[in-house]
């Protein structure tokens, strides 16, 4: 049986590979619906932007649902200087056909997880966590009924990409990460720790633009030009790729090493705000409320990716 997921999301060219990701792998993820919230540009791109990707992949039976368009009690920072204006510059994708769900992507969080099998559904967090804090205030019960949270996010090793301290999604809505980190669910973190360790570097982009098909050539165009920001301030070989860490480690999580500790997240301090504070040497004896991934495969990463890829349209 495959596993069924939410995807949660805000794309972003790093997010539209990272749906792509799951809509190629049906037999191993049953993607439930995709809710779009604001945070690398507005709410109306990034919906706009979700079922362009599931039209791209040709699975117009996956529901879109908009969700929250801020924050829980802060101005929206978005991140056009990476995605450029629309979210996800960079291939020429044509306006979406299918419509967007009437329902509020929060209630439908919460209506999905409260009718399902409790532990039967894992979700997917690409972006600022605020749709997920939102519906967990609003209906405190589906804490338990998670069966996992796998979420992008937040940074230790390699400090902050948004502030020297902070990671983006985590900054955008860090009184929402506080409240997810504090649900009591069974949480995954695939950090920038990971993630600046999995590069698109040239020869992999190459491999996937040679796969021929037109999703191959959409995320070729998409990483090309999301890459140029990152190459120039990191000066690596290839760009870091975040959000597709949460669906390979769905589909194989040995690609991934970390530890169970505790993760809590600064709201207090503007010098460190957003901060995900991570007890990776069990130095606190606080509850260890999330498994923090460290390491990754970055080119067993990509040999997935490209074989997922390749499955498409």
């Amino acid at each position: 049986m495959p596993r069924k997921i939410i995807i949660d999301t805000d794309p972003g060219q790093d997010d539209a590979v990272a749906i792509l990701m799951a809509l190629a792998s049906p037999e191993e993820l049953e993607v439930l619906g995709i809710v779009a919230v604001a945070g690398n540009v507005g709410l109306h791109h990034n919906a706009n932007n979700a079922r362009k990707v599931v039209e791209l992949a040709c699975r117009h039976d996956v529901p879109v649902y908009a969700g929250c368009a801020r924050p829980m009690r802060r101005a929206l920072v978005t991140a056009e200087h990476v995605h450029g204006d629309t979210g996800l510059n960079g291939p020429d994708l044509p306006a979406p056909t299918i419509p967007l769900q009437s329902q509020h992507g929060v209630d439908y969080i919460i209506d999905t997880l409260m009718r399902a099998e409790a532990g039967t559904i894992t979700l997917c967090t690409l972006g600022p966590l605020t749709n997920i804090a939102m519906a967990l205030i609003k209906e405190p019960r589906i804490a338990e009924r998670i069966a996992e949270i796998v979420m992008m996010g937040g940074a230790y090793f390699e400090v902050g990409n948004i502030t020297p301290a902070a990671e983006f999604n985590i900054y955008v809505d860090p009184e929402a990460a506080d409240v997810v980190m504090r649900c009591g669910a069974p949480i995954t973190i695939l950090p920038l720790d990971v993630t600046h360790q999995i590069q698109s570097t040239p020869d992999r982009l190459a491999a996937i633009l040679n796969l021929g098909n037109k999703s191959g050539q959409a995320v070729h165009a998409m990483l090309t030009f999301s890459e140029t920001f990152d190459l120039q301030k990191y000066g690596w070989a290839g760009a870091p790729l975040h959000d597709p860490t949460v669906i390979a480690y769905l589909l194989q999580p040995d690609l991934f090493e970390g530890r169970h500790c505790n993760v809590t997240i600064e709201t207090a301090s503007e010098l460190t705000m957003g901060m995900t504070v991570t007890d990776y040497w069990h130095v606190t004896g606080k509850i260890r409320n999330a498994t923090y991934m460290r390491h990754g495969d970055a080119d067993g990463f990509y040999r997935l990716l490209t074989e997922r890829l390749a499955r498409l349209p």
